[in-house]
């Protein structure tokens, strides 16, 4: 029996709720059991010095967690990041990155900053899949204006964690499952079913090109059901059908 009784396969508790900041071109906070993660996406006219005159934008993610996002408060990361914050920033960009057209969305840049307010496991996930439902919010707006052409629609991203636990595969793992993990992975794909990355660590024992399939099998079960809550969140047409999966 899991901590929270649901089944080795079932998601926690999800909800996505969107337009949450006023002045972000789009935003959303998502919870994923007791994790909360705040997501908004900036549009601004120009691209990295090493993108300009190439004609194609760019997508980035920024990452923080609050001072009291976990059980005793941490300290601000003020001038120097942390190589977890980091990596987590390069992964929420590199998702996001592959839901979108980079040469249809033109010389611009857009920003998903991702701040979580209660951390109980998996918050580069929620990370994810709720910045990608902030970054389709800007862009619909991007598309509605004329300024990009709905070519720059992609596949919609989201992401799960999956874990070995006590010798079980389980799905979204809470922060009291992760902890004692033997084997530690996070999924991210997209609507089309294609891997975007695969971050998988055996904490103990290695484990078996069998197991690594059955992880596999249960993340994509997860995503499909992200990928639906992502669709109603986001609301009816014309945004969906710019979707492809």
């Amino acid at each position: 029996m899991r901590i929270d009784a649901r089944a080795n396969d079932q998601l926690r508790s999800l909800s996505i709720e969107t337009g949450v900041q006023e002045y972000a071109e789009g935003s959303a906070l998502i919870s994923c059991g007791k994790t909360r993660v705040l997501c908004a996406a900036s549009v601004e006219p120009k691209v990295p010095d090493w993108l300009v005159g190439r004609g194609r934008g760019w997508i980035t993610g920024e990452y923080a967690m609050l001072p009291r996002a976990t059980t005793t408060r941490h300290a601000r990361e003020r001038t120097t990041l942390s190589g977890r914050t980091q990596e987590i920033q390069r992964l929420i960009g590199r998702a996001l990155r592959a839901a979108v057209d980079l040469t249809a969305l033109g010389e611009r840049m857009i920003t998903v900053d991702c701040d979580v307010i209660v951390a109980d496991g998996g918050t580069r996930t929620a990370a994810v899949t709720g910045g990608y439902v902030a970054l389709a919010l800007a862009l619909e707006g991007l598309v509605q204006s004329g300024e990009v052409p709905p070519a720059v629609w992609g596949s919609p991203v989201a992401a799960v964690s999956v874990g070995l636990v006590g010798g079980e595969a389980l799905l979204d793992l809470c922060y009291q499952e992760d902890a004692r993990a033997e084997v530690d992975m996070n999924v991210v794909m997209n609507g089309a079913g294609e891997f975007i990355e695969v971050q998988g660590t055996a904490e103990g024992a290695p484990f078996s090109a069998e197991r690594l399939s059955e992880f596999l099998a249960l993340a994509g079960g997860g995503i499909r059901q992200l990928l639906a809550a992502q669709r109603a969140a986001l609301g009816d047409p014309p945004l969906q059908t710019h979707n492809r999966e």
